[in-house]
């Protein structure tokens, strides 16, 4: 997401910011906890300067964090307190209805559980810590990275993958043997039945 050079970078408590979706793909949340860990303290610092999370202001001057959450949930449970934020939009005069009418309407939020099911607003976490593992979307991530899929901007097209394989791909098998429900992922990533999603790198048959 690129910020807009009107945009100010705003120091946020990494607590306070709510989250616009429900779930997460734990295995990249470690991922960057990993990562985190390898960092000196001058580094740490730059990182959190370049990483700023772009945000709405809502409701009760609240900032809705509209991408990184991975990241966000990474950083909280490594023990970091304060980041940055690049307010998109003030939408919090608006009163709640009308917000997320905006927020939908932006496709600044997706309020889809674990299960593959669309749940009320009401239900979206109030902190990034509230997000729930959805194996899926580390599947759908992962498959990415390999090259499944290519890199789309299309919002939150690695929860469309993993909705795409939920019903393909058993949890059991995600859980039990990673490597080998990414491979079938990547068979079945491929086919023409996946041909709707974004970044499909398939080959459809010609006639």
């Amino acid at each position: 997401m690129v910020q807009h050079p009107d945009n100010h970078l705003i120091p946020a408590k990494l607590a306070a910011l709510r989250p616009t979706q429900m779930t997460v793909g734990y295995r990249e949340v470690i991922e960057k906890r990993e990562h985190w860990k390898t960092l000196g303290k001058k580094a740490r610092s730059e990182a959190i300067a370049s990483h700023w999370f772009p945000a709405v202001l809502g409701p009760e001057k609240l900032y809705y964090i509209v991408d990184h959450h991975h990241l966000g949930l990474a950083l909280l449970e490594e023990g970091v307190k304060e980041v940055k934020v690049a307010m998109l939009k003030d939408l919090s005069w608006l009163d709640e209805a009308i917000f997320w009418r905006m927020m939908e309407h932006n496709q600044w939020v997706h309020p889809f559980g674990a299960d593959g099911s669309r749940y009320d607003y009401e239900h979206l976490p109030k902190m990034v810590t509230g997000l729930a593992d959805d194996p899926y979307r580390s599947l759908a991530g992962e498959l990415r990275r390999v090259g499944g899929f290519a890199k789309d901007a299309t919002p939150f097209s690695e929860f469309l993958w993993a909705d795409f394989l939920r019903p393909r791909v058993a949890q059991s098998k995600i859980r039990k043997s990673f490597t080998k429900a990414l491979d079938q992922a990547k068979a079945v990533a491929h086919t023409p039945e996946a041909r709707y999603l974004p970044g499909w790198s398939g080959v459809t048959e010609s006639r």
